[in-house]
C-alpha cells in the first residue's frame, strides 16, 4: 500500500482510538456510581438490564481499541492491508469500510460459511 494511503488509515485509527478512549473515560462514572435505592422491582429490573447494556458495550468497545492498537502496529511494521489468510491485499474499500480488518473480503466469507456449517 501507498505511504499516503497507510497515513490517511493511521490517522482514521488514530482519531476513533481517541474518541473511544475518551467515550469510555466519560463512562466509567456512570458503572461505578452505586446502586440508587429503587422501590419497585421492574425499576430495579430495568436499571440492572441498563447496566448490562452498557457493560456489553463497553466490552465491544474494549475490543475494538484493542484490534485498532493492533491495526496500528501492522501499519507500523508494514503488514496493513494484507490478508492473514491468504497473503492477498485488502481492497481499499473493504478498508474504508472496516479499517481494523485482516481478511480479505474472499477469506472473510468462507469463514463465515464455515462457521455458519459449524453451527448447524
Amino acid at each position: 500500500m501507498e505511504t499516503d494511503r497507510l497515513e490517511f488509515f493511521r490517522n482514521l485509527l488514530t482519531e476513533r482510538l481517541e474518541k473511544l478512549i475518551a467515550e469510555a473515560e466519560s463512562g466509567v462514572g456512570e458503572l461505578v456510581s452505586e446502586k440508587e435505592n429503587l422501590p419497585d422491582s421492574i425499576d430495579l429490573a430495568t436499571h440492572e438490564s441498563n447496566r448490562d447494556f452498557t457493560l456489553r458495550m463497553r466490552d465491544r468497545e474494549r475490543k475494538l481499541i484493542y484490534k485498532i492498537r493492533k491495526a496500528l502496529v501492522m501499519i507500523d511494521e508494514g503488514d496493513y492491508g494484507e490478508c492473514e489468510v491468504c497473503g492477498e491485499e485488502i481492497s481499499e474499500g473493504r478498508l474504508m469500510a472496516r479499517p481494523v480488518t485482516t481478511h480479505c473480503i474472499d477469506c472473510k466469507t468462507e469463514a463465515e460459511q464455515q462457521e455458519r456449517v459449524r453451527g448447524l
